[in-house]
């Protein structure tokens, strides 16, 4: 939703009621994505706020240029990165000798729904992921970012961004074949 470029000027002039403004028209979308990345609606609150904080104070360098909406939600995301990296304990160990190539290009193949699935339903079962697979899902499934990309912005290989997402997408699609939502194929195959 395009912004009233009164409120960011506003904004940029230090106004609480233009902030506020801004707040309201765009923290519920906001949210979703920070739900996305987080383990919990707290965490995702708080990464909500922390990066709207930044989004007022450094709303005087943005240029016009491009979509604002965009410019916040990457703020929102590379914040989220920075507290996933923050409060990472220990590097992505993978043993990629287990998943062959094939395995890896099915990865990029979206996954079949039998029926829709609510949006706050695939959100929580996000959630649910190992922090290491929910960022390569998010990343990857949602904001598009290559497994180059991936593997620079969290540090580790193209490989083991390539496992991440195809072992969140495995997770993912048994726990929609749990539900009902999805067929799943591991069980077709055998």
């Amino acid at each position: 939703m395009p912004i009233d470029d009164s409120i960011i000027e506003g904004c940029i002039a230090g106004k609480r009621s233009a902030q506020s403004a801004l707040y309201q028209a765009y923290s519920a979308v906001m949210l979703s994505i920070c739900m996305r990345y987080a383990r919990s609606r707290d965490e995702a609150e708080d990464i909500l706020q922390a990066a709207f904080l930044k989004i007022f104070r450094n709303i005087g360098t943005y240029r016009r240029e491009g979509s604002f909406e965009g410019g916040m939600k990457r703020i929102i995301i590379n914040h989220a990165l920075n507290c996933f990296r923050k409060n990472r304990k220990m590097p992505f160990i993978e043993d990629i000798d287990n998943v062959n190539e094939t395995q890896i290009v099915e990865a990029e193949d979206p996954m079949p729904l039998d029926v829709p699935v609510p949006a706050d339903t695939l959100i929580h079962l996000i959630r649910q992921l190992p922090p290491g697979y929910r960022m390569g899902f998010n990343m990857y499934g949602f904001e598009e970012y290559s497994h180059k990309e991936i593997a620079e912005m969290l540090n580790f290989s193209e490989s083991t961004s390539k496992t991440q997402l195809l072992k969140a997408r495995k997770m993912l699609r048994k726990k929609l074949s749990d539900m009902n939502l999805v067929i799943n194929t591991e069980q077709v195959d055998e």
